[in-house]
């Protein structure tokens, strides 16, 4: 007989998080996780050593939150490897304090993950008040943009293909997550499932939305090796520089002023 209880209840998820100072964007990730239609997930938070009220609310929130440690770190990826050696779930979900999952998306990654078996289950996000699915082929264009529509609320991770391909490289500081994203969707045998509901809303704090040369240059270094026509990725990269200058510099001004 089928059992509709097991379905909703496996696999199992960890929810990751990693923080620093996010007092003021962390509720409404919260108030997402605690509107969970299945809250059959754990919640691990690694915080980098926050010096404003981070650990308060995050030990005012303990029916929501599984674990949680604070320490300095070397950054977003070395905090992301750390979140994910601690979590137990068969797939994880990395959200940042910034973000907002939908109340259903828990249990639509759940029935996706459980029915397809796949290594990667990606659904819609909500992004610049537009519903995102990726940009779907040609990866020597759109990175990992090819197999997924965003890393963070939109990408539903095995954690044991880090077994397989490592963990987040500290050689990419702000885009450690396309390297990684790429290698396991270029390797043959690893499926992607792409979903179709909408998990929820990126949002727009992260340092690979505000540092967009940071980001800029390290999804070049990527493609570069990642992609089979180095010369190929150098025009390009050239390209897309000249396309982008005039935002590049303002947002690098912007950055500066923060």
């Amino acid at each position: 007989m089928f059992n509709h209880q097991r379905l909703l209840d496996s696999p199992t998820i960890s929810i990751i998080t990693v923080t620093f100072n996010a007092r003021q964007e962390l509720p409404g990730l919260i108030n997402s996780l605690r509107a969970q239609l299945n809250r059959n997930f754990e919640w691990i938070v690694v915080d980098g050593a926050s010096t404003d009220a981070t650990i308060d609310l995050l030990k005012s929130s303990s029916d929501i939150v599984s674990t949680w440690i604070s320490e300095p770190d070397f950054g977003i990826y070395d905090a992301l490897n750390k979140a994910i050696r601690l979590s137990t779930g068969e797939y994880y979900l990395v959200l940042g304090a910034d973000d907002r999952l939908f109340p259903d998306a828990i249990a639509q990654y759940r029935r996706h993950a459980s029915i397809s078996g796949a290594a990667l289950v990606t659904a819609s996000i909500f992004q610049d008040g537009r519903v995102s699915t990726g940009k779907l082929g040609r990866s020597w264009w759109n990175g990992m943009f090819a197999y997924i529509s965003g890393h963070s609320v939109g990408t539903l991770i095995r954690r044991s293909l880090h077994d397989q391909f490592g963990y987040y490289s500290q050689r990419f500081p702000v885009a450690a997550d396309m390297y990684f994203i790429k290698t396991v969707c270029m390797s043959p045998n690893v499926r992607i499932h792409r979903a179709d509901f909408v998990a929820g809303d990126h949002g727009k704090q992260g340092v690979s939305s505000i540092d967009k040369a940071a980001t800029f240059c390290d999804c070049f270094r990527i493609q570069l090796e990642t992609e089979r026509w180095k010369l190929l990725q150098i025009f390009l990269f050239m390209a897309k520089l000249a396309l982008r200058s005039k935002a590049l510099i303002r947002a690098a001004t912007e950055h500066k002023a923060r």
